[in-house]
């Protein structure tokens, strides 16, 4: 069975995305900060904080003694802060600790699942947002810290030929991070993130080349519902 390593996978597209490829018959190495919001989601759970390199270890680990992983998803994320404030407010550690979880571990985990990706000729997702591309109010840092992320997948993606390297926007969605970007405004017009992970996974099938996407992209309409068939041993 193919192998997903799945980051911030508790809650929002990451938990509806580990419920999929579960469906799907994937093995699944999840994680989130804490054990308990792990509960309800499938697959090997490893509690911890990706920051931590003892802990960016243990999902490496668990991907190896599965078989290796064939698909990354960098999925884990922060704002900085909530209210989030204008530039000039910007405290250091908040946009430090915005680059330490948005950028440098996304990184870390890749670069420790490369042989496994690379033996595989695997996939890295890397979730971004429109917030890297537009100069929105109060989102220095988080947009700063993406817009370093889409930089560092298109690298990645030169560097390493022998994998499909992706920075994926999925637009909008109704989660707790998108609530903490608007406290006390009403989001219940937003989609269910289980509405994007067709398209999430549509992506990660098509054997697009490497670079920044939105799930948006008519070029995935087509492929919508289909099998993720640039991996092995996938069930449609």
């Amino acid at each position: 069975m193919p192998v997903a390593v799945i980051t911030g996978a508790s809650q929002g597209l990451g938990a509806a995305l580990a419920h999929e490829l579960d469906r799907r018959g994937w093995d699944l190495v999840v994680d989130a900060r804490g054990a308990e919001a792990l509960a309800a989601t499938p697959g090997h759970r490893v509690a911890g904080d990706v920051t931590d390199p003892a802990h960016r270890a243990a999902l490496a680990d668990a991907a190896a003694a599965l078989g290796g992983g064939d698909l990354l998803v960098n999925n884990a994320s922060t704002l900085g802060a909530s209210p989030m404030p204008a530039l000039a407010d910007l405290e250091e550690e908040i946009l430090r600790r915005a680059l330490e979880v948005n950028l440098v571990a996304p990184l870390a985990l890749t670069r420790l699942l490369l042989p496994q990706l690379s033996a595989r000729h695997g996939v890295v997702l890397n979730l971004t947002s429109d917030a890297s591309v537009e100069p929105y109010p109060g989102w220095g840092a988080y947009g700063a810290s993406k817009a370093a992320l889409d930089h560092l997948t298109r690298i990645l993606g030169a560097e390493r030929p022998e994998l499909h390297v992706y920075a994926l926007d999925p637009g909008d969605m109704r989660t707790r991070m998108h609530q903490d970007a608007f406290p006390g405004e009403d989001i219940s017009d937003r989609p269910e993130p289980s509405t994007v992970v067709p398209r999430v996974l549509a992506l990660v099938g098509s054997g697009f080349p490497s670079g920044r996407y939105q799930a948006s992209d008519q070029a995935l309409d087509r492929l919508v519902d289909g099998p993720v068939t640039s991996l092995p041993g996938v069930a449609s």
